[in-house]
């Protein structure tokens, strides 16, 4: 008898929809079915599933340690305690163990398991990158919809994701994808040559790594940025900043800006709302500030979960002590999605009211994102205070910068023009 079911890979397949070459489009699929889905019972891959060819086609991941490699001591304390290693008898590994090293959960996995991303698996002792070159969602947008208002203004970036995050945020607006593994998506192998091509016929300026969060997909993405930059393509990262050092430090050596989610200032929100911790975020903004990469935050405001005026006045306060006050920072209208549709869309004066303490505590860039329309879109020279970049929901209506340069009295005005 014919089989009628569907499988898990064709619903979000087909709930998503393909589109235009290398796109797709959000799907429908609810949040309660998603989590339900991520709760099922593992099931061994059978040589046909689309996870078992993943695992064939994975390339060896980078930023990893493995029990079958470790030779030192420093090697070891990847994973142990140095008290663990004071012993007459040394740990043996039963199993080929690997630790991700790739962000801050610094997940231990064991063989034939994945770490929180979903997108890394220990195949053999090896980490695997089950998600260089599956873009599952591609598209062109303004610079403006990342948001970047200080880095080329209205241009546009070929924009790409893969399926997978480190976090869970309950508010996240594409969990489709984020909270997705790469076996939930059947799309084609393209190569980063094939991505930066297609940026270049699709004229292009930017390549963006955004949608999920691309730390995930490090590997494809250093790859892609450093074939645009021979083809004169800026490549900017959208990210949560959840990643480790080492890779940071690779990511800001082909990036050309980078745009970090500073999504509270609170230890106890990042927990209990994001399932991650605060410091990794805060030490990952000061190395992209340090390194000299454009950089640019984003505060989403969660109504009753990270807007009081006193998360409000700290997150500013750091922000002007620790990177300095020309980094703009967008806070951001939320709006009820995935596990909080209980919650109401941010009050416009609640934004209004981060953006006046913002430049009260002294920071020159503090936007009102999400509110088309809303004069906190635009961008005000901290000189003369006039409007030097007009904006009209995504696209730029007028611009006033030459150069780096108020055109009206001649101030310095921070980011990337030309």
């Amino acid at each position: 008898m014919a089989r009628t079911g569907w499988t898990r890979r064709r619903f979000l397949s087909r709930s998503a929809g393909c589109g235009a070459a290398l796109a797709w489009s959000s799907s429908t699929a609810s949040a309660g079915w998603l989590t339900r889905l991520a709760a099922q019972e593992k099931k061994a891959p059978t040589p046909r599933d689309p996870l078992a060819r993943l695992i064939r086609q994975a390339p060896r991941a980078r930023y990893w340690i493995s029990s079958t490699t470790a030779k030192t001591r420093s090697d070891c304390l990847g994973c142990h305690q140095a008290a663990e290693l004071e012993v007459e008898t040394p740990h043996v590994h039963k199993q080929k163990v690997v630790r991700c090293q790739l962000c801050a959960q610094g997940c231990t996995i064991e063989e034939g398991e994945r770490g929180r991303c979903r997108a890394r698996m220990n195949v053999g002792g090896e980490l695997r990158s089950l998600v260089y070159g599956r873009p599952v969602s591609v598209h062109v947008d303004p610079i403006e919809k990342k948001p970047f208002y200080h880095f080329l203004p209205g241009s546009m970036a070929f924009s790409m994701a893969t399926s997978g995050c480190p976090l869970s945020c309950k508010f996240c607006q594409n969990w489709e994808i984020s909270q997705a593994r790469p076996e939930d998506y059947d799309p084609r192998f393209v190569s980063p040559r094939e991505i930066v091509r297609t940026a270049v016929k699709r004229n292009a300026p930017i390549l963006a790594y955004t949608y999920n969060e691309p730390t995930v997909f490090t590997e494809y993405l250093t790859d892609i940025a450093r074939l645009g930059r021979d083809q004169k393509r800026r490549s900017v990262l959208v990210s949560c900043g959840f990643m480790t050092e080492a890779p940071l430090t690779e990511m800001c050596q082909v990036l050309d800006a980078i745009k970090i989610d500073l999504k509270g200032f609170s230890q106890d929100f990042y927990r209990n709302v994001c399932g991650a911790d605060l410091q990794p975020v805060l030490r990952s903004i000061k190395q992209v500030a340090k390194n000299g990469t454009h950089l640019e935050l984003v505060n989403l405001v969660v109504p009753t979960l990270n807007d009081s005026p006193a998360m409000m006045t700290e997150l500013a306060k750091w922000v002007v002590g620790e990177v300095g006050p020309n980094v703009p920072v967008h806070f951001t209208r939320f709006h009820p999605d995935y596990q909080l549709p209980h919650l109401p869309p941010t009050p416009v004066p609640t934004l209004e009211r981060a953006r006046e303490i913002a430049m009260k505590e002294g920071m020159h860039f503090a936007y009102v994102g999400n509110v088309p329309g809303h004069p906190g879109n635009h961008t005000y020279c901290p000189g003369c205070g006039e409007i030097v970049i007009e904006r009209s929901g995504f696209f730029v209506a007028g611009i006033k910068v030459e150069k780096d340069r108020c055109k009206l009295c001649d101030h310095k005005i921070a980011g990337v023009w030309s």
